[in-house]
């Protein structure tokens, strides 16, 4: 005679529970990578937004170089609008140049900030100062990155 065995369904419930601890873990894996993709393309598009204003102070410098008056640009000398919101690489950036600590029309402070094609803000101020004789050689005495 055969046995009869009772199954009274546990074994379904070790399933269903086997299935629902394996679902949450790969629900929690795909949140994890999730996460690191944004972080990543946030780390992108700040480096972009730092490589526009870098292309800001170098597009300042070139001027500064050519520009046998470069001290009027701490006056105000340039041609309005002509380094503000200058579109670049899908972004755009804006340079200002002043005086720094009020040391003479050789120093300057120029101030160039970046904004990527998301919105990312990156901001880069250079101490500098000119030489007296063309071409205007430009020594950079301090550079600050993303301070305000």
């Amino acid at each position: 005679m055969k046995a009869k065995i009772k199954n009274d369904g546990s074994v379904f419930l070790m399933v269903v529970f086997a299935i629902a601890l394996l679902s949450a873990l790969v629900v929690g894996m795909l949140q994890v990578n999730t996460e690191e993709i944004q972080v990543m393309q946030n780390q992108i598009y700040a480096a972009e937004a730092l490589t526009i204003a870098e292309a800001g102070l170098n597009d300042a410098f070139a001027k500064l170089r050519e520009d046998d008056e470069w001290d009027e640009w701490e006056d105000g000398g340039w041609d309005e609008g002509l380094l503000e919101d200058k579109s670049f690489a899908g972004g755009s950036y804006t340079v200002e140049v002043d005086d720094y600590e009020g040391s003479g029309s050789s120093d300057l402070t120029i101030v160039s900030e970046g904004t990527s094609s998301q919105d990312f803000v990156a901001r880069i101020a250079a101490d500098i100062t000119v030489g007296t004789s063309y071409p205007y050689i430009i020594r950079i005495d301090n550079l600050r990155i993303n301070e305000e």
